[in-house]
């Protein structure tokens, strides 16, 4: 994996929280960081499948209702 190096401005107080956050899990503070955006960009690419799938099923079903013009008479007949 290709990796690019970038420019953080992080408030200090936060930096040094998340470097001993790092130190405590074993990991870097990169690999903290990079662990955090690959869970947020996966979980964003789940939610958008999930919202695909969602609306395909929808426009499933609006195709399987048909077209009825039921009247309120009708339906309710005695």
């Amino acid at each position: 994996m290709e990796k690019q190096n970038v420019t953080l401005s992080i408030p200090k107080h936060l930096l040094q929280r998340a470097k001993i956050l790092a130190v405590q899990r074993n990991h870097s503070l990169s690999g903290l960081l990079t662990d955090l955006l690959t869970e947020m960009v996966e979980s964003e690419e789940r939610y958008e499948e999930a919202k695909r799938r969602s609306l395909s099923r929808l426009d499933e079903a609006r195709a399987l209702r048909g077209d009825y013009a039921w009247l309120r008479e009708s339906l309710h007949e005695r």
